[in-house]
């Protein structure tokens, strides 16, 4: 089996162009210092034991997640004095749980966009702004609903995870097809 690179540590920050900034006994967090990175902090959560997606957190990393994540983007919010930090997991590029912490001001070369290609901006009747992509074209509401119901019967059921019930799930339905919201 091949050595996980990040499971390698800080020996690793080096050729990755970051440096270790803050850790605890379960996670450490490093912050890009170049070359090519066109925002400040742009920081990685991870977890210090081999963890590979979101999907897999299980025990102490698990129970900490919320509060670490939440303490580090605080402390990069007061920082650099910027009043976003985003948030993404995309989970396809090195076999390791990270979590990138992304300090935001309008204007930067960040984007809210998880969508491919051109999008079109939309407001919802709610005044809620949300984009569209004009590359892909939204799924049939019907497929949309019976995932989401497939989701939900999950939840409420405990085939996934703990088994408790998400109030999230019930928004599911009503989500706009192909609509990203902020």
């Amino acid at each position: 089996m091949e050595q996980c690179a990040l499971c390698s540590g800080a020996r690793i920050d080096g050729e990755l162009g970051r440096v270790q900034v803050w850790e605890d006994a379960l996670w450490r967090l490093t912050t890009s210092v170049g070359p090519g990175n066109p925002t400040l902090a742009s920081s990685y959560l991870e977890p210090k034991r081999h963890i590979a997606t979101i999907a897999d957190l299980d025990g102490a990393e698990a129970a900490t997640f919320g509060l670490v994540i939440a303490r580090c983007s605080a402390v990069l919010r007061s920082v650099l004095e910027v009043p976003l930090v985003y948030v993404y997991v995309f989970g396809g590029g090195a076999g390791h749980l990270h979590v990138h912490l992304a300090p935001h001001v309008d204007g930067d070369a960040l984007t809210t966009s998880m969508i491919r290609g051109e999008l079109a901006e939309v407001t919802l009747p709610s005044g809620v702004r949300g984009w569209e992509s004009v590359d892909f074209p939204g799924l049939p509401e019907g497929q949309l609903v019976e995932v989401a119901d497939r989701l939900r019967a999950a939840f409420t059921d405990g085939v996934a995870g703990q088994g408790s019930s998400s109030p999230s799930c019930a928004a599911a339905t009503s989500a706009s097809p192909s609509v990203v919201r902020r």
